[in-house]
């Protein structure tokens, strides 16, 4: 016999924000190791039962928050590969991208020693940051902007993670949205020939 489906409550979309909202909050307090469903829990005045029933686990829960708050490939077309990559740095203002360094910084520890995290993470943010991105730039190839054989192609997402992350190791500071689009101008499109 089959297991039936896990069954999931409705949450309203304001409910779950507030939920994820909350374990940000708490990411960024506590960091991931320390973060407990039960901490989740008494913040936002939930039952652990619901939690559970709802995201499955910490890792889950966690990567579903993150998703929720970043921007999406997907939403940006303004008709130019420099506008969506330009359109990207500005979904964030320079506050929220100070915090989300700080908080990648710290689940990348956690994510290579957590298989679950490591799993959900590449499910969650990974995969569909690849497939959108993917998408604006086969737009690009389809509008002639890029050569469909540029090897820098395959190479984006690595420019892209690697100027956010690195920033404030090499500089000293927080990614910005000057900083990224002129990172976007001197590095991604001349790599692209854009």
């Amino acid at each position: 016999m089959a297991a039936e489906p896990m069954r999931r409550s409705r949450i309203t979309p304001e409910r779950e924000a507030e939920l994820y909202g909350a374990v940000l909050d708490l990411l960024r307090e506590v960091g991931y190791d320390a973060l407990t469903m039960d901490a989740v829990a008494a913040r936002t005045r939930s039952s652990k039962a619901t939690l559970y029933r709802q995201w499955g686990g910490k890792a889950e829960l966690v990567v579903k928050a993150l998703r929720q708050q970043k921007p999406h490939f997907d939403e940006i077309d303004t008709g130019t590969l420099r506008g969506d990559l330009h359109a990207m740095t500005l979904r964030e203002d320079d506050c929220h991208m100070e915090q989300n360094s700080a908080l990648m910084r710290g689940l990348m520890v956690a994510v290579h020693a957590n298989p679950d995290l490591l799993e959900a993470f590449r499910e969650w943010i990974v995969e569909p940051e690849m497939s959108g991105l993917d998408r604006m730039l086969r737009r690009a190839v389809e509008r002639g902007e890029i050569r469909p054989d540029n090897p820098a192609l395959g190479y984006v997402i690595h420019m892209l993670i690697g100027a956010f992350a690195t920033r404030t190791l090499i500089d000293e500071l927080p990614p910005t949205q000057a900083y990224l689009a002129s990172y976007i101008d001197a590095v991604v499109l001349p790599a692209l020939g854009a």
